[in-house]
């Protein structure tokens, strides 16, 4: 009977869930275009730009997928 209150208390208490951290909510910007400037220099660093959102994009997912595997699945 015990167990039984325990886990109902459990239940309605909800989960409290970790926060998100800081970085995955960052946007990323552009790329500064400077007036002169190659624009193989300029694409470089758009691409290195893409590259830091898909990392963040990529912890994102992770976060995720270790909160599911800990509180159970979507509904």
């Amino acid at each position: 009977m015990n167990k039984a209150a325990v886990a109902s208390g459990q239940a309605a208490a909800g989960i409290v869930l970790p926060p998100l951290p800081d970085d995955l909510r960052k946007q990323e910007a552009h790329a500064p275009v400077l007036e002169g400037e190659p624009l193989i220099a300029i694409l470089a660093r758009e691409r290195q730009a893409l590259d830091r959102a898909n990392a963040r994009q990529e912890r994102s997912v992770k976060f995720y997928d270790d909160l599911t595997s800990r509180y159970g699945t979507r509904r």
